[in-house]
């Protein structure tokens, strides 16, 4: 069925016939007004969190998916057509061939991290609004193109950065912003682990996955289904304890819970001047991101940042009248691992009466939402910044990196957050980028 415009309704009406038409015709909700979203990547973190939080905002619309892997396509289409009462999801399997269909209005990139800058910066060169999942980057150089690419394009961009719309979070952030702890002096992030694993043999790539893209920019290496995802059900993929895809937790929940932190510190758009800490790497086996690590970095201001997976998952600020922590309540799929040491309540202070203090009127009020999708898409509408754009998703994850970064150099490292370069220091400038494979990298 085609939609009906508001001219056709008016001609019919004034030919003499009845134009009884639903209000949603002319509401928020019409088709003029409604928002066309097209999904990239339709695997474990779509489908349990970024289609499900889109579905429930009423005036968007789903109307496509696009994934390298024929039978998550197929399972992808079938799940938006089960959503709607008229089955007509497309299916994409090139994301450009997506990014070129002038019906859609924005993306939803929901791939492994590889691919999240390159497809960003084409989504918004195609004039698509963006809600990226996170991490921002493979590589700090990579991060700082892509928040170039989307102040440049003007389009609204949202990094899934979803603590931002957690009460809790912004509770904490606003309480710390306000002096509730005194001066703020250090930070502690502690984040979950990840396993290694055994060596994995060749296997032939599955029928109807286009294997050489889905490795994109990075090198190309034999496939194996534990590199990869499971070819049955959407368990945790293998790809994310591997270092040609990502940095491992660092990145994975690092980039959660340090932009958590710069929220706090109000640091959200400058990084450390200083890194420096250590990890243990597996020796051998397929997934060789960091195991135990400790790493800390200090901020122009003198305030410090530590670290690590021996802390309980969540951030601890720590100020010079008392300290608060804030984590979640769980994961945000149910695959997602845990810190070996599950913490007590969300949100705890070193003096209760802290947690029931009054922000007044002329004190610092951060900006919140209700649900990280919904405030993307409510500013795709308005074109309001949302609460996580492009830079502030760049300083969170290039901090991250900055860390892996130390982990691997194992000795202390000067940074320049203004220039995004290492003082006199060739080594750990070499490691800003990586060689990205032909034909997949950045156009120009």
């Amino acid at each position: 069925m085609k939609d009906i415009s508001r001219r056709s309704i008016l001609k019919t009406a004034a030919a003499g016939f009845p134009a009884i038409v639903p209000s949603s015709v002319f509401g928020q909700n019409a088709p003029s007004n409604r928002i066309n979203v097209g999904a990239i990547g339709v695997g474990r973190i779509s489908r349990t969190h970024d289609l499900p939080a889109i579905r429930k905002v009423d005036y968007a619309r789903i109307v496509a998916v696009c994934d390298l892997d024929a039978s998550r396509l197929e399972q992808g289409q079938a799940l938006v057509n089960g959503w709607y009462s008229v089955n007509r999801t497309k299916v994409y399997h090139d994301y450009r061939e997506l990014l070129a269909d002038k019906e859609i209005d924005a993306v939803v990139i929901s791939t492994p991290d590889h691919q999240h800058a390159v497809l960003a910066v084409n989504a918004v060169r195609a004039g698509k609004d963006v809600y990226l999942q996170k991490p921002a980057s493979l590589t700090i150089s990579e991060g700082r193109y892509m928040a170039n690419a989307v102040k440049a394009s003007g389009r609204i961009f949202q990094i899934g950065s979803q603590q931002r719309s957690w009460k809790q979070f912004h509770r904490a952030c606003e309480l710390v912003r306000n002096g509730r702890i005194g001066d703020v002096k250090h930070v502690e992030v502690g984040l979950p682990g990840d396993p290694s694993g055994p060596d994995a043999a060749e296997m032939p790539v599955p029928a109807g996955f286009n294997y050489d893209a889905w490795l994109g920019t990075t090198p190309l290496v034999y496939y194996t289904e534990m590199r990869v995802h499971p070819q049955k059900g959407f368990d945790r993929p293998g790809w994310l304890r591997c270092e040609q895809f990502g940095a491992g937790m660092i990145t994975g929940w690092g980039a959660h819970h340090v932009d958590t932190a710069h929220w706090g510190m109000n640091t959200e758009l400058t990084g450390p001047v200083e890194i420096w800490g250590w990890a243990e790497f597996p020796t051998h086996g397929l997934w060789n991101v960091h195991g135990r690590f400790q790493t800390q970095g200090r901020y122009a201001n003198g305030m410090t940042m530590s670290i690590s997976g021996d802390y309980p998952n969540g951030i601890k600020f720590i100020g010079t009248k008392g300290w608060i922590f804030v984590t979640r309540e769980g994961n945000v799929t149910p695959s997602d691992p845990v810190s070996g040491k599950p913490p007590g309540k969300v949100l705890e202070a070193s003096d209760p009466r802290i947690l029931d203090s009054v922000i007044g009127p002329n004190e610092i009020h951060l900006a919140t939402a209700d649900e990280h999708h919904a405030n993307w898409l409510d500013c795709v509408r308005t074109r309001k910044e949302p609460l996580a754009p492009a830079e502030i998703a760049h300083r969170a994850c290039s901090t991250c990196l900055l860390h892996h970064i130390a982990m691997k150099l194992k000795r202390h490292l000067h940074w320049d957050p203004v220039k995004e370069r290492f003082e006199n220091d060739d080594q750990a400038n070499s490691m800003l980028s990586r060689p990205q494979r032909s034909p997949y990298g950045f156009n120009g």
